[in-house]
C-alpha cells in the first residue's frame, strides 16, 4: 500500500475528487489503483442545493447518508482526504 492512505484504513473519511463527486466513508482497503470504502455516501455536488463544505459538516453532525455498501474509487481521482472528524461544523 502506498501513498499514506494506509494511515486511513479503518477511519471515516471525506474525499474530494477532480469531479463533481465527493465520498464519504470508512475506509477498508488500498492498493495501487483503488481505495475501499465501506457504507459510503456518494455525493454528487451538482444535484445538491448545500455546497460541498456544508454538505460534509451536516455529514459529520447527523450522520454519513450511506447509499453504497462498498464502492472501490481510482486513487488517481483523488485530490484530498481528511478524516470526517476534522471537518469544521458552521
Amino acid at each position: 500500500m502506498s501513498g499514506g492512505f494506509e494511515n486511513f484504513i479503518g477511519k471515516r473519511v471525506v474525499i474530494d475528487t477532480d469531479s463533481d463527486l465527493v465520498y464519504l466513508g470508512r475506509v477498508t482497503g488500498a492498493n495501487d489503483c483503488f481505495l475501499t470504502l465501506e457504507n459510503a455516501d456518494v455525493h454528487h455536488t451538482d444535484e445538491s442545493a448545500s455546497t460541498r463544505d456544508a454538505y460534509v459538516a451536516d455529514s459529520k453532525k447527523f450522520g454519513i447518508r450511506e447509499n453504497r455498501r462498498v464502492v472501490k474509487l481510482l486513487k488517481s481521482r483523488v485530490v484530498s482526504i481528511s478524516l470526517l472528524e476534522d471537518a469544521i461544523e458552521y
